[in-house]
Parts: structure tokens; sequence; C-alpha cells
């Protein structure tokens, strides 16, 4: 019988990360007591009881009150010292689950009025991914992320902090939220900024609605990587467009079930993006309110979609090859996933 090796000691990128929701459960409440924070009693439940809080996000009702739980958990990050400690323990978390490089989104607005404003809070936020990485040795990078329920305005102003901190560790330009609020194309100026600027693009499209809107993050935003993506497998014809550009799809499959917009972890389309050719990064979206992190989605594919190991390797090669690694860091990553395999 053949070995099944463990999938938290693959070798593998993760691209599809973000800042709030990357927090230890613990964390939270103990933030929450040291400043006094009232949280929602969902989120206090969920939290002192492991189980992630009941969501569903496929109507606006839904998508409120995740909204509401996340806002009451980023509302206990106040001080430098909680973004230091909030980046730490994610690359800690990253490092027991295999990651070799991690790519944190992050809208520094959520966190500048208690930081000193915009300019600071993406300092601070920066230091502590670049101090975090010497120390642990963890490739990490962030991704500055507007919020398509602002106006586009302040999505433009986002692009050009992010262009100007390129040299820091910024690699790439994202947008988020509910993406029925709020068109793709109102938001390609900023978009354009950060290309201009050597970032990647990389918007949320093709999670909450269907494939038009990641045809809107291809052909208005110019996208290289995509925030989900995975509503693209209801269109054949989209399906082969982002094979043939190597569009890479940051798929969370544990969130798809949480938000509701799949009802079981077998009806995410993994095997459909797979077998068509289109590149997959696997993601934790947000472990604090959906329950699991990086290594928990592998197993979803293993478990719920009967990837084999040759299979997961290539998932986490198609992870690597996504990311904004330096060549030397890939070269590295691709070898030990072979050896992995060879194990």
């Amino acid at each position: 019988m053949e070995r099944v090796r463990d999938v938290s000691e693959l070798p593998k990128a993760h691209l599809h990360l973000h800042f709030t929701g990357s927090m230890r459960a613990t964390t939270v409440l103990e933030l929450a007591d040291k400043y006094g924070v009232h949280l929602p009693d969902a989120l206090t439940e969920a939290l002192t009881s492991g189980e992630p809080p009941k969501l569903r996000a496929t109507d606006e009702r839904g998508w409120f009150r995740f909204q509401r739980l996340y806002d009451a958990a980023r509302s206990c990050v106040r001080e430098p010292e909680d973004i230091q400690r909030l980046v730490r323990e994610a690359a800690e978390e990253d490092l027991k689950d295999g990651s070799h490089w991690l790519e944190i989104q992050v809208d520094p607005t959520s966190y500048a009025p208690r930081l000193g404003g915009l300019i600071p809070a993406l300092e601070i936020i920066l230091d502590a991914v670049e101090t975090t990485s010497r120390e642990t040795g963890l490739g990490m990078r962030v991704l500055v992320a507007a919020n398509r329920m602002k106006h586009p305005l302040d999505a433009r102003t986002l692009a050009r902090l992010a262009v100007r901190y390129a040299d820091r560790g910024v690699v790439g330009f994202g947008l988020s939220n509910d993406e029925r609020r709020g068109m793709a194309r109102d938001f390609d100026r900023a978009f354009a900024i950060a290309r201009e600027g050597g970032l990647l693009s990389a918007p949320h499209g093709g999670e909450l609605t269907g494939p038009s809107s990641v045809r809107d993050c291809l052909d208005d935003l110019y996208a290289n990587r995509l925030g989900h993506g995975v509503r693209a497998a209801e269109d054949p014809r989209l399906l082969r467009k982002l094979a043939e550009r190597g569009v890479t799809c940051e798929v969370c499959p544990a969130s798809n079930v949480a938000l509701g917009v799949y009802e079981k972890p077998e009806d995410v389309p993994l095997r459909t993006l797979f077998d068509a050719g289109v590149p997959m990064a696997l993601g934790a979206d947000d472990p604090l309110l959906f329950g699991s992190r990086l290594a928990a989605q592998y197993d979803i594919a293993r478990r719920h979609h009967a990837f084999t190991d040759e299979e997961l390797a290539e998932l986490a090669r198609q992870s690597v090859r996504g990311s904004a690694a330096p060549e030397d860091v890939r070269r590295k990553l691709l070898s030990g996933v072979d050896d992995w395999l060879a194990s």
C-alpha cells in the first residue's frame, strides 16, 4: 500500500491570506480583553469553542454579518506591537503548514486611524513583515488591497502608495470585499497605476458572483491572479482563457463552503479547474473565521477530490509559479516539492 505523505511537509506558497483573518482565536480574545473590546456573542462563542461561526454570505444580510464579525476582530488590533504579533503568528502558522513563501493581503486604511495615518500604518506592517521574515526564515511579502465598497479614488490613493513601497516588500495590488458591489471597471485606473509601478494585479472575482465577474477582472483589470475565481468553472470558454493566459486562481475551498458559495467541500470545482489546466494556488483566506489553515486546503483536495500525491505536488508547484517569489526562491521550493514526492 502506497504511503500517504504529510501535506504539511509539502513545500508550498501561500498567496491568499487576509491580514485580520490570519489571526489566532486566542490572540483576538487576549487583545479584546486588553483593550476592553466587546466582541459580538457569535464571534466570542466561535473563538472560545474552536468551532467557526455559522456564516452564509450569498445574500447581502449574510455578507454584512460576516463583515461585522471581521470588523470586530480588526478593532482589537490597535498598537504597533499588535501588528508585530499578528504577523509573527501568521508566519508561525504558515511554517507549520509547509509554507515557505507568504503573500499576506492588507488594506492599511483599516488600521490607519489607530496607527497615525495611512503611511505610518503601511510602514509598521512592512517593518513587521521584514523583521518576521528575517527571524523566521519564511519568505514574506505584502499585497495591498483596495476595498470595492469605497470610492475608486480611494483605490487610486492606495495604488500609488503600494507602488511607492514596492522596494519595501509590496508585490501586488488587490481588490476585496463584496464583488456584487462596485464594478471592476470602476477601479481600472487604480490597477493601471499599480501595473505601471510593476505590481501584480490580483483582484477578487468569481466567488459570490458568476463567470462575468472573472471576465471583468481579466478584461478591465488585466488580472495576473484571481482571488478565488472558482465560478469560472461554469464557463468552459472562460476556463480555456484562464489556462491560456496562465492566470492563477487563488482557490480557498474551506471559505467557499463556509460562506455558502458551495454546499459541501466536494462541490468546490477543484478538479474542474485542475483538469482544464487553470493554475491554482490553494489558500486559507481567513482562518480566524473559517477554522482551517493552509495544509487543510490540500487535505480537502486529497479527501474530497481524490487528488493523488503527484497532483498535490503539482498544486504546490502552481502556487510557487504564481507567486512573486524571486527566481532563486522558486527554484529551491520547486526542488523541495520534488524531494517531498520522492520521499
